[in-house]
């Protein structure tokens, strides 16, 4: 996961190099006569590499753009926390600030996706960045009979 600017443009460079050199690799191989399943399988790991490079490259330009999109079930909660201070234009340094601690322990956090983070310290990142998270149950919280407590069961005449 890009995490800031400079990042961002080392991968951008990285990107570009790589899409040069898998050219170049291409014709090389090409030129020592492989068949085409003998190129594909020579390529296919290094077209994967690029693929995931463009995939991290693309998806920090959409979060600079805001576009974080939802959070469904707290899954990518930490991802998430790193999306909103990109998308807000804050530097770890300032996030780092805004919650009176060094950059270091944001930028280690940062790294780690904020593996494991508590309610209450995604609390404070969210109150840092200005943002609030809502939910909402999207189904109905109707009780199944298996699910229904003991006393509700003998109601029931079971």
């Amino acid at each position: 996961m890009i995490r800031n600017d400079n990042e961002y443009r080392e991968a951008a460079q990285r990107l570009a190099e790589e899409r040069e050199r898998l050219g170049k690799h291409r014709k090389r191989l090409k030129d020592m006569g492989l068949s085409a399943a003998e190129l594909k399988r020579a390529l296919d790991p290094l077209r994967s590499f690029h693929a995931q490079l463009a995939e991290e490259v693309e998806s920090y330009e959409r979060v600079k753009r805001g576009d974080v999109g939802e959070l469904q079930n707290l899954h990518r909660l930490g991802t998430t926390l790193v999306e909103l201070r990109v998308a807000l234009g804050l530097t770890q340094r300032e996030l780092a600030e805004r919650l009176d601690v060094h950059e270091s322990q944001v930028s280690r956090d940062e790294r780690n996706e904020y593996h494991s983070v508590t309610v209450e310290r995604a609390s404070r990142i969210l109150d840092a960045l200005g943002v609030d998270l809502r939910s909402a149950f999207e189904e109905p919280l109707v009780p199944h009979a298996s699910s229904a407590p003991p006393d509700a069961k003998a109601a029931a005449g079971e």
